[in-house]
């Protein structure tokens, strides 16, 4: 089994284009596989590498992107097993032998490793990755395309482990705010749960396709304070008689207002999940998680575990991935990125090399 040769986009510095470079990889050893990449999407946090505003793990230059899918074309002698096979890359990929994922919570297993931060990630033709924690797509896959399933690797899974992790019953309350990337998702996932869903979002656009896709009801935020979101949340759930407690609340916006908003939403017995990341700070009063009887819990990505029933949900219409994304050919991310960081992308690109 010879070497793999493969060409990759490489961002640099902050600001620069990313460079388009051919690079060898060598015949993957043990447990390692090589994936012929079919699709890969672009995450907001891509966006944080190549913004300055959040640092990569590795040294650059490096290849970004870490929602991956594509097929084993190369394997170790002890993944021979997937050879062939058609997979997604998970975009946290633990260690499986320490105390935190012997624990149940390989997400944030602090030897993991994620594709585009810690090593070359998914802007690329083909990625060396290790074969123990791949989700192996079924051999019928009706008519989607192995491109498609690369969003499950974040966007999809993601909110998916923050479901599990709130223990959404059916007749419940579940608020998101923030319905873009993953919030939609977040949305379709609590109604697939059986859960009444309000969505909450500055932009109406948004909040139009969260009707369509999941939420019951909706609420623009923009202009609005943290107790104008609180009165009209209360006001929806008093008029349809909706669950006045326990709600579950989901912060998917990565954004400090967004932020303030789910914490003046706790109520009696509620909880509240962090799933949107910022950097910004928020002043909160920590004695309403006590009076409350609350909970709070962050989200770090999903353990490996979960991909496979996911994938099943995107299989049997559950989820609805088709009319969120778009495909892009990869030689045109240069060209996608500025749309990216002016907004003006309503739909999350996929690019296939």
């Amino acid at each position: 089994m010879g070497s793999t040769e493969a060409y990759g986009y490489f961002f640099k510095e902050k600001g620069a284009p990313l460079e388009k470079k051919p690079f060898t990889l060598d015949p993957p050893e043990c447990d390692d596989v090589i994936v012929k990449i079919a699709g890969c999407g672009l995450c907001h946090t891509d966006l944080g590498f190549i913004s300055g505003n959040v640092r990569t793990n590795s040294e650059l230059p490096l290849i970004l992107g870490h929602e991956i899918s594509g097929e084993v074309v190369a394997a170790g002698p002890d993944s021979q097993a997937l050879l062939g096979k058609n997979v997604i890359i998970p975009a946290v990929l633990p260690c499986g032998e320490c105390e935190l994922c012997k624990g149940g919570r390989g997400n944030i297993c602090r030897r993991q490793q994620m594709p585009g931060n810690d090593f070359n990630g998914g802007f690329a033709s083909h990625i060396a990755v290790p074969g123990g924690f791949l989700c192996q797509l079924p051999g019928d896959i009706g008519s989607f395309k192995v491109s498609q399933f690369s969003v499950i690797a974040d966007a999809v899974t993601t909110p998916y482990q923050s479901l599990q992790r709130s223990n959404l019953r059916k007749g419940g309350l579940a608020v998101v705010i923030g319905v873009g990337g993953i919030g939609i998702y977040m949305a379709q996932l609590a109604r697939d749960a059986g859960a009444t869903v309000i969505a909450i979002d500055i932009d109406e656009a948004k909040l139009e396709t969260a009707l369509k896709q999941g939420a019951h009801f909706s609420i623009n935020s923009k202009d609005l304070s943290e107790r104008d979101v609180r009165d009209k949340v209360r006001a929806l759930v008093k008029e349809n008689k909706l669950a006045r407690y326990q709600w579950k609340i989901f912060e998917t916006s990565g954004t400090a207002a967004g932020q303030a908003i789910g914490f003046a939403l706790l109520t009696f017995a509620g909880t509240l999940g962090i799933v949107g990341f910022t950097m910004d700070k928020l002043s909160v009063r920590l004695s309403n998680i006590m009076a409350f009887d609350a909970d709070v819990f962050g989200n770090w990505g999903c353990k490996p575990e979960y991909y496979p029933a996911v994938v099943a949900k995107v299989l049997d219409g559950s989820v609805n991935i088709l009319d969120n994304i778009e495909e892009r050919p990869l030689d045109s991310i240069n060209e996608v990125l500025p749309l990216a960081f002016d907004h003006k992308l309503s739909k999350r690109v996929v690019f296939v090399p």
